[in-house]
């Protein structure tokens, strides 16, 4: 089958994949849509980086030494499919032909295995995955499959506005308005939290976050994001990711603020403590999703809580992938890619 594949930083489509079979418990299945995310774009660029620091990283039980990146790697986590076959002895949890979409795990014998980069589990940039069958969720109400694959970083959004704990009657203040920014406006507006003050250089993305559902939008280069918009307590999404930000946060939030750091920092960085302590600020980290998050980012698009059609810029056939992983560094131009293989 065809498929995209990064090997040595490169990424490039083959027409001799070997097609998955699926095993017990799994759904073979044909990808209709698959959405590049940031972290693809962050691997293909820097995952020997990623990897070392995955090798530093305790308490995870998992081992970044299984992706070797001189072979082929398979990537993709943002897609919608169509059931195709059942494995052995596999409860069929959706009809064959349905339309659906899944968290990014794939189960078998030996365990649990993500689809995001792998040499052996093949991902949503080819034509034919493996799912998990007791994972799988039928996307309702019609929806595009381009929509239904931006379910999973709709869940992402989804979980760091729950970690956060913020009620109605608190203030957001989402600095950075990339798609994992803009997912935490739309997760924030369909929470009913208000007033949501979104932060960007970009006129292109400060015009998205407006219609994902921010109240007011400023230019950091012209306005700074830290006047007062409200009377309640304020929550802070750090969804920029560069080193400098969170102790900028710091240092500038008003005292009991809570951070939501969404932005993934691939370097070190250095943070002045003086100032959360004096602030009393709490500061929290925040990755992924779970099943109910993944479900409810699904009906919510399904049902027009969310609408994520203004974030899709370029529907593209999986040839053009190398071409969309370089027009995502142009923001003013692009936000979210969708491959359709």
């Amino acid at each position: 089958m065809r498929a995209a594949v990064l090997n040595a930083g490169r990424i490039a489509v083959r027409d001799d994949v070997a097609a998955p079979r699926p095993g017990p418990g799994q759904v073979l299945a044909r990808v209709r849509a698959c959405g590049i995310c940031g972290s693809d774009l962050h691997f293909a660029r820097h995952g020997e980086r990623m990897l070392a620091l995955g090798r530093e990283m305790d308490g995870t039980g998992g081992s970044a030494d299984l992706v070797e990146l001189d072979r082929d790697v398979y990537m993709g986590h943002e897609f919608s499919a169509e059931v195709l076959e059942f494995g052995p002895d596999t409860e069929e949890s959706a009809p064959i032909g349905a339309h659906v979409t899944a968290m990014p795990l794939l189960t078998s014998p030996g365990g649990i295995q993500p689809i995001v980069y792998s040499n052996s589990v093949n991902g949503g940039y080819g034509e034919q995955l493996l799912l998990s069958s007791q994972l799988l969720l039928e996307v309702p109400n019609g929806l595009p499959a381009h929509h239904a694959a931006l379910t999973e970083p709709m869940a992402v959004g989804s979980h760091a506005v729950n970690k956060s704990g913020i009620q109605q009657g608190e203030n957001a203040l989402v600095l950075g308005c990339g798609p994992v920014g803009l997912a935490v406006i739309a997760a924030l507006r369909v929470r009913g939290i208000e007033p949501i003050l979104a932060s960007d250089f970009s006129p292109a993305r400060r015009n998205l976050a407006a219609d994902m559902g921010a109240h007011r939008t400023v230019d950091p280069a012209a306005e700074t994001p830290w006047g007062a918009d409200g009377d309640g307590p304020l929550v802070v999404f750090e969804a920029v990711g560069v080193p400098g930000m969170i102790n900028d946060v710091l240092r500038r939030a008003p005292r009991g603020t809570r951070v939501l750091v969404v932005g993934v920092c691939m370097e070190n960085d250095t943070i002045s403590p003086f100032f959360g302590i004096s602030k009393e600020i709490n500061v929290q980290f925040a990755l992924g999703y779970d099943p109910a998050e993944f479900a409810r980012s699904l009906r919510s698009i399904a049902e027009g809580e969310i609408d994520v059609a203004p974030l899709i810029t370029a529907r593209i056939p999986l040839d053009d992938i190398g071409w969309a992983f370089e027009a995502l560094d142009r923001p003013e131009e692009h936000c979210k890619i969708i491959v359709e293989p």
